[in-house]
């Protein structure tokens, strides 16, 4: 599992790549939680190199996400593999998260609030 952090004006962008289960969701949350903890509350979930996501890697999300949202932020999905996508369609998770097609939309619409 790859997580790349980069940050673009006010948003921190976090990058996922290999495989996001059981075995690596835990970290995953621990660096959501340090971001928040450290006062981010715009976030890019960039998903361009993310292969498989379990539930585990859903519940994540979620998580992290309601945490954010009580915050006043939010969290964007950005770069999604159709194989990805079908998976937040089928757990209606698409319609919690706003996703777009590329990162840099993602991250312009922090700016259109």
């Amino acid at each position: 599992m790859e997580i790349i952090e980069k940050k673009i004006g006010s948003v921190s962008v976090v990058a996922l790549g290999g495989r996001l289960d059981a075995y690596i969701s835990g970290d995953v949350e621990q660096k959501l939680n340090a971001l928040f903890d450290a006062g981010e509350v715009c976030l890019v979930v960039s998903l361009e190199r993310l292969d498989y996501i379990s539930s585990s890697g859903l519940r994540v999300l979620l998580a992290s996400l309601k945490k954010v949202r009580k915050r006043e932020g939010d969290i964007k999905l950005a770069c999604m593999k159709p194989h990805i996508k079908e998976v937040f369609d089928i757990a209606g998770f698409s319609q919690l998260f706003s996703i777009y097609d590329f990162e840099d939309v993602a991250v312009q619409a922090f700016g259109r609030k």
